[in-house]
């Protein structure tokens, strides 16, 4: 029997609670009934057909401070019609992966009418997202109450709601059971093991994981160049000539890692049914503003904004605003060097053992200084970005990681590059690049992890005692789990800790004929990185709502970038070394001639390494193919039903 989403039932008392909207205080009566009719309305008459209740009752409200939290849920017909209606993509009784239909759900591995757990939460919570957004105004000129919060036909309400400040903020419970499991087997036991891929993907979806999924993969690729690295550093630590070798391991390394993590990725998002996932039409994201107007593509009212001004204000202001940093960040560089000399000044003067410490203390002052200019530039990065007012969400992330790698490159390493072809100080690079990467790691360590570990332990024990010294007769564990969560850092994606990895990868393959230790302190840095990135994403920030993904996006190009980078890099410094100009002791053109050949044959081996590891492992491109061909053959049979004359 086909059910239909008009035959659901939205009026259940009692329901395990996915989701939590938090209003402001001082909203409307009228606006919260209307949107909760909003919620709770049949599909058919412009609702989301959800499940809706407020945390508090009306006597537990007059009895407590006033608390506007409302949970959401659905029935298990009503996720699994979700299911089908954002295309997610499970595993057949036949071993493939397909679109899953609410008609076909038999044919789906692990389906039982009485299994509840064939979708895991977090992509209930995504579905459950995923309806909201797409609760659309109809007939509405505004929302009820708020005259000046302006609707019109196809608007998002959601959205419209955040923007307007009357929604404060949209966010998924945890499952303090299933956290706990986890955890238990991610890192609360300090033991070499591989990380719960697959259980980190059920619990915050598919994003989440495939981070940790290459942070892991990058760590233990990092392992042979730290065990190579090591022998290098201890034997032969002066003469960096006899680094030619490892220079051209390295090369060979960056680029064979990322070509074969593209394919463990494949692998993993098929498994997953991502990499198959139909990808959806982007809706405009929630900060872009305009003229409303037609859109061509869906026939939709909804803003419009000229590109020809979205150019000009790219590339009069925000690329102005750019360069203007950059050469800040070069002056700091230069005061920087002005410190170092200082300090080795000094230490000529004196020689004493206090004076040598004093030598490490403008490279720990600066790796601060770049941390601090770092995190500045992001935020008026972010308002350069947003002010350009770019429709989609994906143009708006790349132009943000192309401001936000250009200035970090640059910051971080110029002055290596300085010190490398101007100074030509080979030691002094040692010395900065060690002092930079140490220094980066521990400041990172501090503030993203055991900072905001410390402060959310401080609020959970305020929220306990408030708790506590209630006396009114209410579900205490689900109060205390909403106020304590609602009160948590929103996590704001991976974009930061991708980024963190960029440059460690940077610091690692730029120079690593100069600083092969460089891998080994990466690795001892990760390992504990994957503990507290787990602690951060477990008992510090709100839990994210799932995100389907197919990749790391946009990171495997800057990576790619950087190994190309590196090539140039380590073939001057090969170039550079003593033992190279022997060999051409008067013919510096002849000397430079042969480098630029060398470097263009090395870049020929990565593109040609590159072309010749598939990006997908053979069984799944067969698998995709299949399931194409399937695709068109079902095409091919509907359009000749639809042609057959009716008899």
């Amino acid at each position: 029997m086909k059910v239909t989403l008009s035959a659901l039932d939205t009026s259940e008392s009692s329901f395990t609670p996915l989701v939590v909207i938090e209003l402001a205080q001082d909203v409307k009566e009228e606006t919260k009934e209307w949107l909760k009719n909003r919620i709770i309305a049949r599909k058919k008459d412009g609702g989301a057909q959800l499940l809706f209740r407020p945390l508090l009752s009306k006597y537990e409200k007059e009895t407590l401070e006033n608390q506007n939290l409302y949970l959401i849920g659905a029935s298990k017909t009503r996720l699994l019609l979700g299911a089908e209606a954002v295309g997610l993509v499970k595993e057949c009784n036949d071993n493939t992966m397909r679109a899953f239909t609410y008609g076909t759900r038999q044919n789906f591995k692990g389906f039982h009418d009485n299994n509840d757990d064939f979708l895991t939460m977090a992509e209930c919570q995504f579905i459950i997202k995923h309806e909201l957004e797409n609760l659309r105004a109809r007939d509405e000129q505004m929302i009820p109450g708020y005259p000046q919060a302006k609707l019109y036909p196809g608007k998002s309400l959601l959205r419209r709601l955040l923007t307007s400040g009357i929604v404060v903020q949209v966010f998924p419970l945890h499952d303090n059971e299933a956290l706990k499991k986890l955890e238990d087997t991610w890192y609360t036991r300090f033991t070499l093991k591989y990380q719960p891929i697959d259980s980190i993907r059920g619990y915050f979806g598919e994003t989440i994981a495939l981070y940790f999924g290459f942070l892991e993969y990058f760590t233990f690729a990092l392992i042979p160049m730290a065990v190579i690295g090591l022998p290098y550093y201890l034997f032969v630590w002066e003469d960096y000539d006899k680094y030619v070798i490892f220079a051209s391991f390295n090369l060979i390394w960056s680029t064979v890692i990322l070509e074969v993590w593209k394919r463990g990725c494949a692998n993993m998002t098929y498994r997953w049914g991502t990499l198959v996932m139909k990808r959806q039409f982007e809706e405009p994201r929630p900060g872009f503003h305009g003229v409303l107007g037609i859109n061509a593509v869906t026939g939709r009212e909804e803003p419009l904004y000229s590109s020809y001004k979205r150019q000009l204000r790219i590339y009069l202001v925000s690329l102005p605003f750019v360069c203007l940093c950059l050469y800040f960040s070069l002056y700091v560089m230069m005061i920087y060097f002005d410190m170092e000399d200082w300090a080795l000044s000094l230490h000529e003067d004196s020689g004493s053992e206090w004076t040598s410490v004093l030598l490490y203390v403008p490279s720990i002052i600066y790796a601060i200084v770049i941390e601090i200019m770092n995190r500045l530039y992001r935020y008026a990065a972010e308002f350069l970005t947003s002010w350009e007012n770019h429709r989609l969400e994906s143009a708006y992330q790349n132009h943000l990681v192309l401001k936000v790698l250009v200035f970090n490159f640059l910051n971080c390493f110029a002055s290596l590059f300085y010190i490398a072809f101007v100074l030509k100080d080979m030691k002094l690079l040692r010395q900065s690049l060690a002092t930079l990467l140490i220094t980066s790691q521990i400041l990172n360590q501090i503030v993203e992890s055991l900072l905001p570990y410390w402060l959310q332990r401080k609020h959970g024990v305020r929220v306990k005692r408030r708790v506590q010294a209630l006396k009114a007769d209410i579900d205490a564990t689900l109060y205390e789990q909403v106020i304590l969560e609602k009160e948590m850092g929103t996590y704001l994606g991976t974009f930061d800790d991708y980024l963190e990895l960029f440059l460690q990868f940077g610091y690692v393959s730029l120079f690593s004929c100069v600083y092969p230790l460089a891998a080994a302190f990466a690795v001892l840095n990760n390992f504990t990185e994957v503990n507290s990135d787990a602690l951060k994403m477990c008992r510090v920030f709100k839990r994210p709502f799932a995100e389907p993904s197919a990749s790391i996006g946009v990171w495997q190009l800057a990576f790619e970038t950087m190994s190309v980078i590196s090539v140039v890099t380590n073939c001057a410094l090969i170039g550079m070394s003593p033992q190279v100009n022997a060999v051409f002791p008067e013919s510096k053109t002849d000397l430079i001639l042969i480098v630029v050949a060398v470097e263009h044959a090395l870049l020929a081996l990565k593109f040609i390494l590159a072309f010749a590891i598939p990006d997908k492992p053979r069984h799944i491109q067969i698998k995709l193919a299949r399931l194409e061909f399937e695709s068109l053959e079902a095409l091919k049979q509907q359009v000749t039903r639809e042609k057959k004359p009716k008899s």
